[in-house]
């Protein structure tokens, strides 16, 4: 919801710093309005993400910002949304990003229910390369889910790129004191649906929580339905730590017994049991013949 007066929801036609000409806006979020923009310096079309205003007190709210920048600056692969520029404007933070045309993959799902076997095998496998990428750079993601994924057309016809997006809830495997006093252990920090059993708990987490949010996802994918589920937040979670999931089978029957096989592994209960990294993982779909 829209909040009353604030400078935030407002920017369209002005200029940030000189050189960010916002257009027009084209999303918000709980923390953030996103606006399409020109970059005056070369021509680009670019996304700028400006903090709520009500939000610039929040030390957390600016922290996880910040953070977002910090760490997803790092980053350069084609199927993980970076972050090109970190600014204040009129006191308010904000963070700039290519422009990404497309649409989410949760739009996707709802417009057209689960995905054939081998278009969501490409998209997964897309996504494992980007996380991986992020991982070897030191970052978890730690809150991947449908929404946090856009599919941007490719340079074929028919051949989407899959992009990584919204390092908000990012967290460097190697931690500063900072992030460790922001992201506690004990304060649960996610989407349920997609949580690996450690990070409901609140445990420390590596990359093999983000291999368990990636196995949920492509469930869902392919069969329109979660391996664990719940009428509650609450639900959904003591489902995760207490509950057998469905198998993707029993969901759609006519997925292959394979990638049953793969994306169970993805979800194991025990991290030791999953996939040791995102490579792997990836590796398990392309044997899969797709």
């Amino acid at each position: 919801m829209e909040l009353k007066g604030d400078p935030a929801s407002g920017m369209s036609g002005r200029v940030l710093d000189g050189r960010y000409q916002i257009e027009m806006r084209v999303g918000e979020g709980g923390m953030a309005y996103v606006y399409r923009a020109k970059d005056r310096k070369d021509g680009r079309i670019v996304a700028v993400k400006v903090l709520m205003a009500r939000l610039v007190g929040d030390r957390e709210a600016v922290g996880r910002l910040q953070r977002e920048a910090q760490v997803a600056m790092r980053l350069d692969h084609p199927n993980v949304c970076g972050i090109v520029g970190y600014g204040e404007a009129v006191g308010l933070p904000y963070l700039v990003m290519p422009f990404l045309e497309g649409e989410t993959l949760s739009r996707r799902e709802t417009r057209h229910g689960p995905m054939p076997e081998p278009l969501a095998i490409r998209i997964l496998r897309q996504l494992c390369l980007g996380l991986h990428h992020a991982h070897e750079a030191g970052v978890l993601h730690r809150d991947l889910k449908p929404e946090n994924v856009m599919l941007v057309p490719g340079p074929h016809p028919g051949m989407e790129r899959a992009v990584v997006m919204d390092f908000g809830l990012a967290k460097e495997t190697v931690v500063s004191p900072e992030i460790m006093k922001l992201t506690a252990t004990g304060i649960v920090l996610g989407t349920p649906e997609f949580m690996s059993p450690e990070q409901i708990r609140g445990k420390p987490l590596d990359r093999r929580s983000d291999v368990f949010a990636l196995g949920v996802l492509g469930f869902e994918l392919v069969t329109g339905r979660l391996p664990f589920e719940g009428t509650t937040a609450q639900e959904t979670m003591l489902a995760h730590l207490t509950g057998q999931p469905l198998r993707l089978r029993q969901a759609n029957p006519k997925v292959t017994a394979g990638l049953e096989r793969v994306l169970a592994r993805g979800i194991a209960h025990k991290p030791d049991h999953r996939y040791q990294s995102m490579a792997d993982f990836e590796e398990a779909l392309a044997e899969l013949g797709q």
